[in-house]
């Protein structure tokens, strides 16, 4: 069966006024790349689950995104990342929280997935299985950046006035990959820094499977971007995966519904990706943008910010 992923690298207010020609030309080309390292894994044969491990690597890898390299900072000026990781096939899955180091907090994850018993790892362990995976890990320098920073101080300067930001963009910024392979396997990923300013030890719902990230071969796979907390109560992912199952729905209603009505009435901003086990991709989202790409076995790959 012909292969389908797709992409997405966070959601929220995005202005086109506040987007110049030259930021959005580097944003599509951004996604460009992260899709391409990914469907060249399934234009070879490849499986769903390397595939969204090496897209979600190029989305780490770009500082534009939340995740890794482009990671937000902490209430008190660190960084803390979440990934997660799940094969469809069996519904192994493996994630890491609040961690800081491994270059690729995906491969992280997906080492906790292969080498341990466990699901989900958090401090000194998770670092330690990294290593011994023989993960590349970088220095704080390597991970900061001037725009995260500025983003951080503006928000504590707010907080100081007794102000919150309207903006959601500042609560959620996430990448992710989802992928349907040749076999008809697929696999999700999902990688973030979290919320600017969030407090020390914030866990969002990117690395719980069944929120930020789901994938069983008999439904979907999901990978979401949005206000965490709100996708955790709601279970997001899972909720798409067991309305296609229990309701009858296809992919796209399913995903819709979630997005629109269960997050978006309930203050859950943001938006998911998904693909089911025919290679059908769906990439619903109730607020101005939402990073994405997409791309079918046979067709042309698609790039998008804006509706």
């Amino acid at each position: 069966m012909p292969y389908a992923l797709a992409i997405h690298g966070g959601a929220g207010t995005i202005l086109k006024s506040a987007m110049t020609p030259e930021k959005e030309a580097a944003y599509h080309a951004a996604l460009a790349r992260a899709l391409e390292a990914g469907e060249a894994v399934l234009r070879e044969g490849g499986a769903a689950l390397d595939a969204v491990t090496a897209a979600v690597c190029a989305l780490e890898d770009e500082p534009l995104f939340n995740a890794g390299r482009g990671a937000v900072f902490t209430s008190e000026g660190k960084q803390e990342m979440d990934a997660c990781i799940m094969d469809g096939r069996d519904r192994a899955a493996g994630a890491v929280a609040g961690i800081f180091g491994p270059r690729n907090p995906i491969r992280a994850a997906r080492a906790v997935m292969e080498r341990t018993p466990h699901v989900c790892l958090i401090g000194p362990m998770a670092l330690q299985v990294a290593q011994e995976a023989g993960l590349p890990f970088e220095a704080e320098a390597y991970f900061f950046t001037q725009s995260r920073w500025d983003a951080l101080q503006d928000t504590l300067a707010m907080r100081a006035r007794g102000e919150e930001s309207d903006d959601p963009a500042r609560r959620h910024g996430t990448v992710g990959a989802v992928a349907c392979d040749r076999d008809g396997n697929l696999a999700a990923a999902t990688s973030t820094g979290g919320m600017t300013a969030k407090l020390p030890g914030r866990v969002g719902d990117t690395p719980i499977p069944g929120a930020g990230c789901f994938a069983d071969n008999a439904t979907c796979a999901v990978s979401g971007t949005g206000h965490g907390e709100v996708f955790i109560r709601y279970t997001a992912g899972a909720e798409i995966a067991a309305r296609m199952r229990h309701a009858g729905e296809t992919l796209d209603q399913a995903a819709r519904y979630v997005v629109m009505e269960d997050l978006g009435r309930n203050d859950g901003s943001g938006g998911v990706i998904a693909v089911d086990r025919d290679g059908t991709l769906t990439l619903p989202f109730n607020c101005e943008g939402m990073y994405r790409a997409s791309v079918r076995e046979g067709a042309a790959p698609e790039t998008a910010i804006y509706r």
